[in-house]
C-alpha cells in the first residue's frame, strides 16, 4: 500500500447540494472533462436525498429527472467504497431538508508529480483542504474596509 500512496495526488471531497431536488445535469460535462483531461480522478461518488423530515438516503444512479434517460450513466459504478453510511450522517449537517446532493471524493491528479517531487526531496504532504468561497469573499471584503 505504501507504494500506492506515493503515486496519489491530494485527495479532496465536495458536497454539492441541489435545493428542492432540482438536478439539471449542468456541470456534469465539466466534471467529465476534468476526468478526461487527467486533472482529477473520481474515487467515489454518491447521490443522496434528504426528505422534509430530515432523513437521509442514498439514491441509486438512475433517471433522476424522470425524462426516461439515465442521467448519470457515465458515473454508474464510480464507487470505491470510500463513502459509507457514516458519511451520509456527516453530510446531513450541510444538506437542507427537501434537497438532494452529490458527494464526490476525488484525487487531484494534476498535483501528483508535484507531490512526488517534494517527497523525493524529503518533504511530506501533511495537510490539504479547501477554503469555502464565501469565507474568501468575506475576508477580502473585510480587508477592503
Amino acid at each position: 500500500m505504501a507504494s500506492d500512496a506515493n503515486t496519489l495526488g491530494p485527495i479532496s471531497y465536495l458536497i454539492v447540494e441541489f435545493p428542492g431536488n432540482k438536478m439539471t445535469g449542468e456541470g456534469l460535462a465539466n466534471l467529465v472533462d476534468l476526468v478526461d483531461r487527467g486533472v482529477i480522478r473520481i474515487l467515489d461518488l454518491m447521490f443522496v436525498t434528504r426528505d422534509r423530515g430530515g432523513a437521509m438516503q442514498i439514491v441509486a444512479v438512475r433517471d433522476l429527472d424522470g425524462d426516461g434517460a439515465l442521467d448519470l450513466a457515465i458515473f454508474e459504478g464510480a464507487s470505491s467504497g470510500l463513502l459509507d453510511e457514516s458519511d451520509l450522517a456527516d453530510a446531513a449537517s450541510v444538506i437542507e431538508p427537501g434537497s438532494s446532493a452529490g458527494i464526490l471524493i476525488f484525487e487531484n491528479t494534476w498535483a501528483t508529480s508535484f507531490v512526488n517531487g517534494l517527497r523525493s526531496g524529503g518533504a511530506e504532504l501533511v495537510a490539504a483542504g479547501y477554503i469555502p468561497q464565501d469565507a474568501i469573499v468575506a475576508a477580502l471584503d473585510a480587508a477592503d474596509s
